[in-house]
């Protein structure tokens, strides 16, 4: 079993570090929350797929990314600052939270699904270019899955290394998508969203895959980059 005195870093373990660059994350939220309501609201007429109105859809979408990213926050941070989960769940700590973690994420992706269903075609161009471009913009999101499973790792990619040493003593990954891009997961793996807008036609789909691909980038600068400052000595 990880040792989690050699897990966690003395430098993370106070609140102000658990707090750090958060309040840029809160700010983040009460400009793109209201932003992308206003500018879905015109679309969403009440709609329903499986019982739920599109206006329904719209804040699960919203509520689960925010749930997910908090979630997020607090667990790296209580690892890398006291290793918590380690600390309670012992070598289960990473089956916790890999279960955790896939649930909310599935529920992401459901969630715009579901609002997609209920807002087709509010897309005004021809659904031929809309699949033209989905297919387009699936090429570097296969690439980059394809590349993370290969290459990467399911376990790291889910960072692994607050959870166990070994992850940080790899070297940084650049095969596949990661030779030409270091962040892929982020700057492709939600493209799937777009995809998912773009086949529907759905204007507030798209919206929220816009939420969703801003908002993972405020996740890297508010938690994942200053944790990667201390683990790896670098951003």
């Amino acid at each position: 079993m990880t040792n989690p005195e050699k897990l966690s870093y003395p430098q993370a373990r106070s609140m102000t570090y658990f707090f750090h660059r958060q309040i840029w994350h809160l700010l983040a939220l009460l400009v793109l929350v209201p932003t992308t309501w206003l500018l879905a609201r015109p679309f969403l007429d009440n709609a329903r797929w499986l019982g739920w109105t599109n206006t329904t859809w719209f804040w699960l979408s919203i509520g689960l990314a925010v749930i997910h990213q908090v979630v997020v926050w607090i667990v790296f941070r209580l690892q890398i600052g006291w290793a918590t989960l380690t600390r309670i769940f012992g070598r289960a700590d990473l089956v916790i939270w890999g279960i955790l973690f896939q649930t909310l994420l599935t529920g992401r992706i459901m969630a715009v699904i579901g609002l997609a269903q209920t807002t087709q075609h509010s897309l005004p161009i021809p659904h031929t270019l809309a699949v033209v471009i989905a297919l387009i913009l699936l090429i570097p999101f296969i690439y980059t899955i394809w590349s993370v499973i290969k290459y990467f790792g399911l376990v790291r990619a889910m960072v692994g290394d607050h959870f166990r040493i070994k992850y940080r003593q790899m070297p940084l990954e650049d095969r596949g998508v990661f030779k030409y891009c270091s962040n892929a997961m982020y700057s492709f793996g939600f493209l799937v969203l777009w995809v998912i807008g773009l086949i529907h036609l759905s204007v507030p789909a798209l919206l929220l895959a816009a939420f969703n691909h801003v908002y993972i980038w405020v996740h890297y600068f508010c938690t994942e980059k200053p944790d990667m400052k201390i683990i790896f000595g670098h951003d």
